[in-house]
């Protein structure tokens, strides 16, 4: 393969000697490349280099730091394509976040990055389609958390992965029969949890709450299997309020929407972990629905915990809000449209 025109003429290339990668299988690369090399001609435009190809050998030029992530974005979705899985745009999307948040000092992103975000230790092995990997360098060292601590708190905001990872998780500790079952709650109706005056039985009143778990399950697990396990006992769904008085054992227990709950409710759950639990608590501090002079549970526990050995947390911001790469284009585009405006309107 060798640059077309086009995409060499748009990138500027500093002079100094190329970055040779070699890969043992070039059946891949056209899964690597992409089609019409798409994959090849985003990073280019991303990272500002020009990336060529002879046989099973590729060759980067480009500044020193470009080339590094360049090549850490073109080895990871190698190894996803030895793994079968799927390189499309999202693992593309996905690369590049990694390689651009990818320094040694974040978060212990480094590891990530040496080892690539599908190494071994942050892979997840479900019973769904296809295994889970990380989509940044945050998300990495969350599942290493989730697997290395008995209480986790995810923090940040919606669409960073911190429930669906937290439950990824679960699953595959109870397949590995790492604990007998798991137990999924969160506040029912914001800060209130008044169920009794919706219609229905209680699992027609509790599911519209517990949507978003549902969304994880079906994701990790057959829907037959997902079924069988409500069923048996296994996962269990419940509303928070359904906790208190229990003592859960053998048990993977997620809270999820925490920023909802009093410090009654959050010292009451965080109370329920038996021997040979875990807990990972969600939450968003930044959406907080109690009413005017409640204090938030899952605000007072970060500042209450955050010292306290074995206690693991882990803040996403808005960099790490997964999105189609279009709409990030969106996003930008709008964010461009308003300073614009502003600047307009102090002239």
């Amino acid at each position: 393969m060798k640059p077309s025109p086009s995409r060499k003429a748009s990138a500027k290339v500093p002079a100094r000697p190329p970055l040779l990668l070699n890969f043992d299988d070039n059946r891949l690369l056209g899964q690597l490349f992409g089609e019409h090399d798409r994959h090849l001609a985003r990073i280019e435009k991303e990272f500002g280099v020009i990336v060529s190809s002879r046989g099973n050998r590729v060759s980067v030029a480009g500044s020193a730091a470009a080339q590094q992530a360049t090549k850490h974005v073109l080895t990871n979705l190698y190894e996803q394509a030895r793994r079968g899985l799927d390189v499309g745009d999202a693992a593309v999307s996905s690369a590049i976040r990694m390689a651009e948040r990818g320094a040694p000092h974040a978060h212990g992103a480094g590891k990530a990055m040496d080892e690539g975000w599908s190494a071994d230790d942050v892979v997840i092995q479900t019973r769904g389609r296809k295994p889970i990997l990380p989509r940044s360098p945050n998300q990495a060292e969350y599942i290493r958390e989730l697997r290395a601590k008995e209480l986790v708190f995810g923090l940040g905001p919606a669409g960073t992965g911190k429930t669906f990872l937290a439950v990824a998780v679960g699953v595959s500790m109870l397949l590995e029969g790492r604990v007998e079952r798991i137990i999924l709650s969160r506040p029912a109706v914001e800060a209130g949890e008044r169920l009794g005056f919706l219609p229905g039985d209680l699992r027609e009143k509790v599911d519209p709450y517990m949507r978003p778990l549902y969304d994880a399950l079906y994701h990790t697990l057959p829907a037959d299997r997902v079924a069988r396990s409500l069923e048996s006992g296994d996962i269990e769904i419940a509303p928070l309020a359904f906790m208190r008085g229990r003592t859960l054992s053998d048990s993977y227990i997620i809270l999820d929407e925490a920023q909802n709950t009093t410090t009654a409710q959050m010292k009451m759950a965080l109370t329920r972990m038996g021997e040979n639990s875990r807990m990972v608590v969600t939450g968003d501090l930044s959406q907080i629905d109690l009413p005017k002079g409640v204090k938030s549970g899952l605000k007072e526990a970060v500042h209450v915990l955050h010292a306290m050995d074995g206690v693991g947390f882990m803040t996403f911001g808005q960099a790490d809000v997964l999105r189609h790469p279009l709409v990030t284009c969106i996003v930008k585009a709008y964010e461009t449209k308003e300073a614009e405006s502003g600047s307009d309107d102090r002239s």
